[in-house]
Formats: C-alpha cells, structure tokens, sequence
C-alpha cells in the first residue's frame, strides 16, 4: 500500500493529473502515518511519549521558522499539508516524529558504531528535506521567500542529531521492514521530482 500511493502519485502527477493528486497529499501522509502507528508499532507509553516529545520539538521549531524566521530561514507554508496551528501543519510536526523513528530504524542496518547511526539518521532527514525542497512551492507544500538558505539544512541536521540522541538513549525498537518501505518510498518520490521537476 506504501509503494501503491507513492508510484500512483507518481505517474499521476506527472503525467497530468497534477492538482488532483497534489491536493490529496495530505491523504496519502495521513495513510503513511496510520500505517506507521499500526505496523512499526507504536504500542507502548514509553513509544507514545517520544512520538508526542518529538511532535512538539517539531511543530516549536516549525513555529519559530514560520513566525520569526528562526532556525530554518523566511518560509511559510501552503494549503496542501492539511490543518494548521498558528501557521504550521499539524502533519509536519507528525512527520518529525515518523522521520525521527524510521530512520533510526534504517540507520540500524548500517554496521557502524552506536554515534556514527545518529548521525546516519539525522543525515537521511536531511536528505529526504533537501529532495523535497525543489518542489515544495509547486506542490503547495511550503515556499521559501528567496533561495533555500543553508541554515534550513544545517537547522535540520541540528535537530535530527537532538531527536536521535533522544531516540538511541530510550531504547526502543520498530518495524525495520517498514521503516524502510516508508523512508525509500517518500525519498524514491521526492528523488523523482528533484530530477523531473513540475513546472
């Protein structure tokens, strides 16, 4: 189901169907997330209270780069990311929480030591940002008044790595299937745009 919304989204977007698919963007991360809830899971206290920690320290950060331009540069958000508090989507804060989890999980297949996967992981958000950034203004994601700054990246790394640290020392564990098959999917499609981009 993963793969199935995210190449249909694919072939959808590209080949015409733009605004349709666009605008239901905030069905298919609403999918993601209810996927990730149910398979990775999310079914302890200790799991649930990093998922909420990790949503705050998201939509706070998201908060102050929308209002006062701290952290990530001048930037503020469209209308096809769902419901909004104070100007930030309350997806986006979901999605802190989901990125900080799966790729920890995908950082753990990787042999090296317990320090170098922390960084590993708050790399692979960066990572999948920086894809997203291309085409975040035509997708109505969120656009930035100017050029993408570098401390967008570096505001994110920043974070990723204070996320991780938090995640590795609760030691907790997922789904790693799943992580994959939702990081991959999310940076196969933004990849695909990054090389084809919307006009």
């Amino acid at each position: 189901m993963i793969w199935l919304f995210h190449i249909s989204g694919v072939i959808g977007i590209y080949f015409g169907n733009q605004d349709w698919f666009i605008t239901k963007s905030p069905l298919n991360l609403t999918v993601s997330l209810l996927i990730f809830i149910w398979l990775f899971p999310l079914k302890t206290k200790k799991q649930w209270s990093l998922f909420a920690i990790f949503f705050f320290i998201g939509m706070f950060s998201e908060w102050l780069g929308v209002n006062y331009g701290i952290l990530f540069g001048d930037y503020n958000y469209g209308r096809n990311l769902g419901p909004k508090f104070d100007g930030v989507p309350f997806l986006i804060g979901t999605y802190w929480a989901l990125l900080t989890f799966i790729t920890a999980e995908v950082s753990k297949k990787i042999g090296f030591s317990k320090r170098l996967k922390i960084v590993v992981a708050a790399a692979l958000m960066v990572g999948l940002d920086f894809l997203m950034e291309k085409n975040a203004p035509v997708f109505d994601f969120w656009e930035f008044k100017g050029a993408v700054p570098i401390d967008n990246y570096l505001a994110w790394f920043g974070i990723g790595l204070l996320l991780q640290t938090i995640l590795h020392k609760a030691r907790t564990k997922g789904n790693k299937a799943i992580a994959i098959h939702l990081y991959f999917a999310q940076l196969l499609f933004f990849a695909f745009f990054y090389l084809f981009p919307l006009h």
